[in-house]
């Protein structure tokens, strides 16, 4: 089976495309780099928002782009039990108005071992450079940061066992496994099937908003924008 193919039925968060960069695509090497394109787009998720605190809205991009990020990787590791190389350098993207970010590869290639270290590796490679690149665009806390991440994986692990019951208890172990390890230890826990976060990614600031279902302030758990 040809690496990441089981994940496309998952949902478009999952999916990702094949073939040699076209016109408008660049690397996600690139984007981690791009200061300005990043800071124009996350005042555009302020105006979607309704608000003018940058902070806010540069957390709910980064926790987006985390979510796009993990989800393949989730994916393949519980449905197809390898863990995709998923390189900034031949990984592409194209900007797009709204919906996940499109993202494709020359060929699905998978790395070796499938232990929460070698997960780790692999995603240290995008999400470190992700904040890296959110902290120099609004002034966030790296604990906040690091709770997106963590927030993004629980949401693709809760994705895949809602989608596909028959891997909820492989997906839920990883999930907390990977909790469990590196940066994303003591960030947040699996209860059952309910993740709570130990920091907040400040939705509750939006105008008309809450707090979101992982959130370990009180109130009105709501779906984020």
């Amino acid at each position: 089976m040809t690496p990441g193919m089981t994940t496309r039925t998952l949902g478009p968060y999952f999916a990702f495309e094949t073939g040699g960069p076209e016109p408008g695509w660049r690397t996600l090497g690139a984007l981690f780099g791009d200061v300005p394109w990043t800071a124009r787009r996350v005042a555009d998720v302020a105006d979607v928002l309704g608000t003018g605190d940058l902070r806010v809205a540069a957390s709910i991009w980064q926790l987006g782009m985390a979510a796009r990020l993990w989800s393949p990787v989730v994916g393949a590791l519980v449905a197809e039990g390898v863990l995709l190389d998923l390189d900034p350098g031949r990984v592409w993207w194209r900007p797009v108005a709204s919906g996940p970010l499109p993202l494709r590869i020359p060929a699905p290639a998978v790395r070796p071992g499938t232990s929460a270290a070698d997960v780790a590796d692999v995603m240290g490679g995008l999400l470190d450079p992700l904040a890296a690149l959110t902290g120099r665009v609004a002034r966030l806390a790296p604990g906040l940061l690091r709770g997106n991440a963590a927030s993004a994986l629980a949401g693709a692990v809760r994705t895949v066992a809602a989608a596909r019951p028959d891997l909820a208890p492989a997906a839920l172990d990883l999930g907390r496994r990977l909790l469990g390890h590196g940066t994303l230890r003591g960030t947040g826990t699996f209860t059952g099937g309910s993740f709570v976060r130990r920091s907040c990614c400040l939705y509750y600031r939006v105008p008309g908003g809450g707090t979101c279902g992982d959130c370990p302030l009180t109130g009105r758990p709501v779906t984020r924008a």
